[in-house]
């Protein structure tokens, strides 16, 4: 088997299992998010769910989606191995997808793409470390390369499955998402020979200075956590309460012509393809002198940044007025918010994929979703008052949350820098 950490076994300079990551992971984001951008419509039309019922239902899932990774991790470690998680996961997933064709079946199919969820989530991004030999100048970046597949997914999948749903009906989208995963599995299966190798063995180190670095790592991830669950709590209204305001305030015609409202979920994504490389050669020069962030520093920018975006759309609330804010107003707010979010969301998964025990990569991985999952069902809790509260006040308070969250991360710079230097030290990585 080729080595995919060898010099000769790259492409674009990074190595080839990471483009077969990123491939894999683009399908799947596709089908994801080619779901969730069809799901509160879907609910508030065909379903004929309430605001606040297709809100909680919202945030369940999604909160449910990421925590089935926690225990799907769990079985990837000890039985299974990250290669046949994937493939299970990837299969499951699928079927949930085309199961979503069927108005009965639609509590089921919500049930079957979250616990294939569990095994895919977790095992797909944990691969990326081993790509990389010690010292590597190219890991630190990889997982920004990395999410970039998400939003290529993302950025296609409310163009296709969007239209598809919103105008031959939401059946015909959700078929789509769940042809996307299959494309996400095939490319897996093709490309495994360019992938690293599963470690076997677990190296003991009884000593006390192990043990005590251990549980300041655990401590560490834990304040993480605390800190995203209480971001997400602002972020997940991206899908949820920011898509009906989308769909009902924003006046979209432009040049005499409505834009799909499912269209706009495509800015996001679009951004982060143009905005990443941009931002990465940024902080290589940042590097290269000296002055880069440290990682918690990132987050806490990123938390800000989304902060201030949230504050755009009060605004675009009090100078337009319901229903008369122009599509530019949700332009800017794109653009902040998804700075504000290359800033923080490919920085958290690194540090816990960094930070990971060894054959321990794929548990590690779902905590940082566990606090996805904590915090999608905050936001979804926090959704019920859009249709109790006027929308300015609304998104000053996600506002307020999103700078609580980076409150909390400058909080666990100091011990962040410590605890990552001291990993830095250690052979192997």
């Amino acid at each position: 088997m080729t080595d995919a950490r060898t010099p000769e076994a790259t492409w674009f300079g990074q190595p080839r299992g990471l483009t077969v990551l990123f491939l894999t992971n683009m399908w799947e984001q596709f089908s994801y998010y080619g779901m969730r951008a069809l799901l509160v419509y879907y609910m508030t039309t065909t379903l004929l769910f309430d605001q606040e019922a297709a809100s909680s239902t919202y945030g369940f899932y999604t909160a449910f989606a990421y925590f089935t990774p926690i225990i799907g991790g769990t079985i990837a470690d000890r039985w299974l191995g990250k290669r046949r998680a994937v493939t299970i996961g990837a299969t499951i997933m699928a079927a949930g997808h085309f199961m979503m064709a069927s108005e009965a079946l639609f509590y089921p199919a919500l049930a079957t793409i979250a616990l294939g969820n569990g095994l895919f989530l977790p095992t797909l991004p944990s691969q990326i470390n081993d790509l990389y030999g010690a010292g590597d100048p190219r890991r630190p970046w990889a997982y920004n390369v990395y999410y970039v597949g998400v939003n290529v997914g993302a950025f296609l999948a409310p163009l296709v499955c969007g239209f598809l749903g919103e105008t031959y009906g939401w059946h015909w989208g959700f078929g789509a998402a769940g042809i996307g995963m299959l494309l996400g599995l095939v490319i897996y299966l093709a490309g495994g020979r360019y992938l690293p190798e599963e470690r076997r063995s677990v190296t003991g180190d009884p000593t006390p200075e192990r043990a005590h670095r251990s549980r300041d790592t655990l401590l560490l991830l834990l304040g993480i956590g605390l800190a995203v669950t209480v971001f997400r709590g602002a972020y997940e209204q991206i899908g949820n309460t920011v898509a009906l305001w989308m769909r009902d305030d924003v006046n979209r015609l432009v040049g005499g012509f409505e834009l799909r409202a499912t269209w706009f979920f495509s800015l996001n994504p679009l951004l982060v393809m143009t905005v990443t490389p941009l931002l990465l050669a940024r902080w290589r020069r940042q590097a290269e002198q000296g002055r880069e962030l440290t990682v918690m520093r990132k987050m806490a920018v990123g938390a800000v940044l989304v902060g201030l975006s949230y504050g755009l759309l009060a605004a675009a609330e009090g100078v337009a007025g319901a229903g008369q804010a122009s599509w530019l107003w949700l332009l800017a707010f794109m653009i902040v918010f998804t700075l504000g979010e290359l800033y923080i969301l490919p920085n958290g998964l690194g540090i816990f994929a960094r930070l990971a025990p060894p054959r321990l990569g794929a548990s590690t991985v779902a905590a940082w979703y566990f606090a996805i999952f904590t915090g999608s069902l905050a936001a979804g809790q926090v959704g019920r008052l859009w249709s109790r509260v006027d929308h300015a006040p609304f998104f000053l308070l996600m506002a307020a949350i999103a700078g609580a969250a980076a409150v909390l991360l400058l909080l666990l710079d100091g011990p962040a820098r410590r605890i990552d230097a001291s990993q830095r030290e250690r052979p192997g990585l």
